[in-house]
């Protein structure tokens, strides 16, 4: 079986991904007989390509990263997003576009026009679970499709497909956790003695960060993610706005320092408590002393516990690697995961 593939967006996580369906491309056709095909891509600064007989990644790989449009490789003229879906002939439309926190467009748009033109939809795009999920899950179950999205929240570390198979009528009443790497970068090389902006600057070089940091720094990537779990694990639609969100700008090195001198720290802390049929939500920092099981989570490390009617406690935590930021691969591992679930079922 080969599968045409079409990526919206190429930026860190979709190229950690083209990479990485290369290095798994023989266990893919050994295991599973599935072959694939990258036709079709579109980026915000570097062009769109549709070649419906199947684009080189490498090539796109290298002229991206160089800086240098895709335009060339390009078979049909496209000239946006939307004409690179309907002229690709995909049978997976990977959505990795910038999230938009507010409405969830364009990303909503072209999981929608995917599943409509009977594509598979995978996503580590927030905005379309959080502002679209019903119906787009809806439409993928009418068309026999999947609509992916296990990598919106901790990357690669499974937390909706724990849920959907391993849980079955669970109830979720509440949990807490970190869910922002790049913020607990930040505290975490704060703590270390470096300035907030400088701290930043790292986070941007190792690409968790955006060159515009907002949506972490102010807390409406971790209140995006936050509203996502709300929506699918208690099945109550819910916006980051709702959450309103706190972030870390306040937190100020002297503030850090005072905080570490009594054996304190500041962490982004995300929560969400179901009671009596209403939901509390908070995003907001919160200094943690030692007897928290957040207070060690470090670094790139994230994690989040949960609460159900079952099981008093249950914790998922990505712990840091040696050398590692986190991140881009983590994220791209759960988008692969969802793509062999999708192409194998």
């Amino acid at each position: 079986m080969n599968c045409n593939l079409a990526f919206i967006g190429f930026g860190n996580v979709a190229r950690a991904l083209a990479r990485l369906l290369i290095r798994k491309q023989d266990l893919l056709k050994s295991k599973y007989d599935v072959t694939f095909s990258l036709t079709g891509i579109a980026t915000g600064r570097h062009g769109f390509a549709v070649n419906p007989n199947g684009l080189d990644i490498k090539q796109a790989l290298g002229l991206v990263e160089s800086g240098k449009s895709i335009t060339p490789l390009s078979t049909f003229q496209v000239n946006n997003s939307l004409e690179v879906i309907q002229h690709s002939s995909a049978h997976v439309l990977f959505e990795n576009s910038p999230v938009n926190t507010q409405t969830g467009q364009p990303a909503l748009d072209h999981i929608r026009i995917a599943l409509e033109l009977g594509m598979h939809a995978i996503t580590a795009n927030k905005g379309p679970v959080v502002y679209g999920y019903r119906e787009l899950t809806a439409l993928a179950k009418s068309k026999g499709k999947i609509f992916g999205f296990e990598s919106t929240v901790l990357g690669g570390a499974p937390v909706f497909s724990v849920f959907r198979e391993t849980f079955p009528l669970a109830e979720l009443s509440s949990f807490k956790g970190i869910l922002n790497a790049t913020t607990n970068i930040i505290l975490s090389r704060m703590e270390n003695g470096e300035s907030y902006e400088d701290a930043v600057k790292f986070c941007q070089s190792i690409g968790v960060a955006e060159t515009d940091p907002t949506n972490d720094v102010d807390g409406w990537d971790a209140a995006i993610k936050v509203a996502a779990l709300i929506t699918v694990l208690m099945d109550t639609p819910f916006t980051p706005q709702q959450v309103n969100p706190t972030g870390i700008r306040g937190i100020t090195p002297e503030t850090v320092a005072r905080a570490k001198a009594e054996g304190k720290r500041y962490k982004l802390v995300c929560s969400a408590e179901k009671a009596w049929g209403q939901i509390k939500a908070r995003v907001a920092p919160e200094l943690l002393d030692s007897s928290s099981p957040l207070y060690g989570v470090m670094n790139s490390s994230t994690g989040v516990s949960f609460r159900t009617d079952v099981l008093p406690d249950y914790s998922i935590t990505i712990s840091e690697r040696e050398g590692m930021a986190g991140g881009p691969i983590e994220t791209a591992y759960g988008l692969f995961a969802d793509f062999v679930t999708a192409v194998t079922q």
